[in-house]
C-alpha cells in the first residue's frame, strides 16, 4: 500500500474542491448573519496559513486564539497546522490569570482574538507573551494600533506554499479546565485529528453527512468543539455556527432557520432548550429527529425521554481533553432494539459503546472487573488519538499505566453489550459504612423529579458511617419541595442506605468553565453541614 500521511490539508482541499458551495453561516456578535461558502473558506484559510508564514511563523510554533464559534475561527482551524504551525484554543471563559498562565506555559507565539474580545485580552495580555496580536474585526471597529488586521491578511496574502506535513506533526494543543489543580495541555498530531474524524463521522457515531446541517454549540475553544468542525468539513457538510447567542431562544431560532440535522453541547444547553420548549411547545418548527450529541456531563433519563416527546434524539456520549475528545457514543445496538421502553431507556442514558479502534477498561485493585454492569471500576482507555503525555509536564506521567492505558479518573461499569456508564468521578463517590454510593445516579434521579431544575450529590462528614450523601438542590421556578419529599420520591429506586440524608435547597449550583458542577466549591461550602441523623 502508498504511504499516504494523514495530515488536515487533505481534508482542508477535499472541502474546497468537492464541496465549493456548501454554506458556513455564523451568526455575529451584533446577531447579523455572515455566510461564506466552502471554495471562500478553502481560499481564505490558505491565505491565512500565507500571511503567519510570512509573519515568521515556524514549524511547531503555537497560534493562539481567543475566539466564539464562527467563520473566522475555522478559518484558523485549517490555516494554521496547514501553514506548520500548531493551533492553541484558549478557553475564554476562564480567569484571565488562567489565561495567562496558560498561554505562557504553552509558548503561544501569536493571538487571533475577535475584536470584542480585546478587553478581555488587556487584563492578561502583558504576562502572555505574545509577539503578534491579529484581530478579527466583526464589529467594523478600528483594529487598535500595534495589532494586525485579520481581514487585511487575508485579503494581501500570497498563495500559500503547504510544507511538507507530516501525520505525527503537532496541529492542536488544549488544556484541560483545571478542575484538579493547573490545566494541562495536551498536543493532538494531524493523524489523531483524521483518524476522530474518521470515526466521529460513523453512523453509529454522529452519523455526520454532507447532506447535513450542523451546528456545534459546544465552544471550539473547548476540544476543539469535540472534533465536529474537522469531521464536517471532511463530509462537506453545512456549517451552522452561533458565535456569542447560547441562549436557548437564539440557538432555537437558528435551528429553525437553518435546518439544522445536527448540533452538540453540554446537558446546561439543553436544559434551557428543554425548558424553552415546554413554554412554548409550538413556536418553533425544527428538523424531526434532530440530533443532539451532549457530553461534558451524564445526561438523566428524563432529558432523553423529554426530547423524544419533541422529536429530538438525544446522542449520549464522553470524551476528555486526553481523547481528542469523543471515546464513546451511545446507539442501540441490534440486539437492544426489541427490548421493553424502560430497558431502552435505561441503556440510552448510558455514555455509549467505545468507538472503533478505542479500548476500555473498568480497573480495579485485582485487575479489570468483569463486563456484567454490576462491577465498578476506574476507566482506562487507550487509542490512536489518546493522549501519551502532558504538554511540559514530566510529573504528570502517573496518569499512565505501565501497560500503556490512560487513567481518566472516572468510575465505571461495563456491560456484557460493552455500554460504559460512568457512576462517578473517584473524587466524588460517597463511601457510607465501607459501601459505594453514586452521586451521579442520584443527581440524574433527582433531576426526574418534576420541581426540580438541577441537583448535585456530596459526601459530608459523619460520626459512624464516616460519609452520608447530601443532596443540593435547584427548584423549578415557582416550585416548592421538602427534604423528605424528594427523598420519598428516590426511595423507591434506590437501597435505603443511598438515600440523601438532607437536602440543601439553593438558588443555583456553581459550574465550571465547561459547564461541569464544580463539587470541591460545594464540598467546601457545606464542609460544616452535619447529617440530620447523627
Amino acid at each position: 500500500m502508498m504511504k499516504f500521511p494523514l495530515t488536515l490539508d487533505h481534508l482542508l482541499d477535499r472541502g474546497g474542491r468537492l464541496f465549493p458551495d456548501s454554506e458556513i453561516v455564523s451568526r455575529l456578535p451584533d446577531k447579523s448573519v455572515h455566510r461564506e461558502r466552502y471554495s471562500d473558506f478553502h481560499r481564505r484559510a490558505c491565505a491565512l496559513g500565507s500571511s503567519l508564514r510570512r509573519l515568521g511563523l515556524k514549524r511547531g510554533e503555537r497560534v493562539a486564539t481567543l475566539m466564539w464559534n464562527h467563520y473566522a475561527h475555522l478559518e484558523a482551524y485549517f490555516g494554521v497546522p496547514c501553514a506548520g504551525g500548531v493551533l492553541h484554543t484558549l478557553n475564554l471563559r476562564l480567569h484571565p490569570d488562567d489565561i495567562a498562565y496558560i498561554a505562557q506555559h504553552a509558548g503561544d507565539r501569536f493571538l487571533i482574538i475577535d475584536d470584542v474580545l480585546l478587553p478581555l485580552l488587556e487584563k492578561f495580555r502583558d504576562r502572555a507573551g505574545f509577539e503578534k496580536v491579529i484581530v478579527v474585526p466583526l464589529t467594523g471597529a478600528p483594529v487598535p494600533r500595534g495589532c494586525d488586521d485579520y481581514e487585511k491578511l487575508v485579503a494581501t496574502a500570497r498563495p500559500l506554499r503547504i510544507p511538507p506535513l507530516r501525520e505525527e506533526d503537532p496541529a492542536g494543543m488544549c488544556y484541560t479546565s483545571g478542575t484538579t489543580g493547573r490545566p494541562k495541555g495536551v498536543v493532538y498530531s494531524h493523524r489523531a485529528l483524521v483518524l476522530h474524524s474518521f470515526a466521529a463521522a460513523l453512523p453509529d457515531v454522529m452519523g455526520l453527512a454532507n447532506a447535513d446541517s450542523v451546528c456545534p454549540v459546544v465552544p471550539m475553544f473547548h476540544v476543539n468543539a469535540w472534533g465536529i468542525p474537522f469531521a464536517a468539513v471532511m463530509v462537506g457538510a453545512k456549517l451552522v455556527f452561533p458565535g456569542p447567542h447560547l441562549d436557548a431562544v437564539s440557538l432555537l431560532d437558528l435551528y429553525r432557520s437553518e435546518g439544522v440535522t445536527l448540533t452538540a453541547g453540554v446537558p446546561t444547553i439543553w436544559m434551557g432548550i428543554l425548558q424553552a420548549l415546554e413554554a412554548e411547545p409550538g413556536r418553533w418548527q425544527l428538523t424531526h429527529g434532530m440530533r443532539m450529541v451532549v457530553g461534558g456531563a451524564a445526561v438523566p433519563e428524563s432529558m432523553i425521554r423529554a426530547f423524544d416527546r419533541f422529536g429530538l434524539r438525544v446522542l449520549h456520549g464522553w470524551g476528555m481533553t486526553e481523547t481528542t475528545p469523543v471515546g464513546t457514543v451511545n446507539y442501540l445496538k441490534r440486539d437492544v432494539t426489541t427490548a421493553g421502553e424502560d430497558e431502552r431507556y435505561a441503556l440510552r442514558a448510558k455514555q455509549g459503546v467505545p468507538l472503533p479502534f478505542f479500548e476500555v477498561r473498568a480497573m480495579t485493585e485485582r485487575g479489570p472487573a468483569p463486563w456484567d454492569g454490576n462491577s465498578m471500576g476506574e476507566l482506562q482507555v487507550r487509542g490512536p488519538w489518546v493522549a501519551a503525555a502532558y504538554h511540559g509536564l514530566d510529573a504528570e506521567q502517573d496518569k499512565w499505566t505501565e501497560d500503556g492505558w490512560f487513567r481518566t479518573g472516572d468510575v465505571v461499569t461495563i456491560d456484557a453489550r460493552g455500554y460504559v456508564k460512568i457512576t462517578d468521578r473517584i473524587k466524588d463517590l460517597v463511601k457510607s459504612g465501607g459501601e459505594w454510593i453514586s452521586s451521579v445516579d442520584l443527581e440524574n434521579a433527582l433531576v426526574g423529579h418534576p420541581k426540580v431544575s438541577e441537583a448535585a450529590v456530596i459526601a459530608v462528614p459523619h460520626a459512624k458511617w464516616g460519609e452520608r450523601p447530601l443532596a443540593i438542590v435547584v427548584l423549578k421556578a415557582g416550585n416548592a419541595a421538602t427534604a423528605d419529599e424528594l427523598r420519598e420520591y428516590l426511595a423507591p429506586r434506590f437501597p435505603n442506605f443511598w438515600l440523601p440524608d438532607d437536602v440543601a435547597f439553593v438558588s443555583e449550583i456553581p459550574r465550571s468553565s465547561t459547564g461541569k458542577m464544580m463539587k470541591a466549591v460545594l464540598r467546601e461550602q457545606f464542609k460544616d453541614c452535619k447529617s440530620r441523623n447523627q
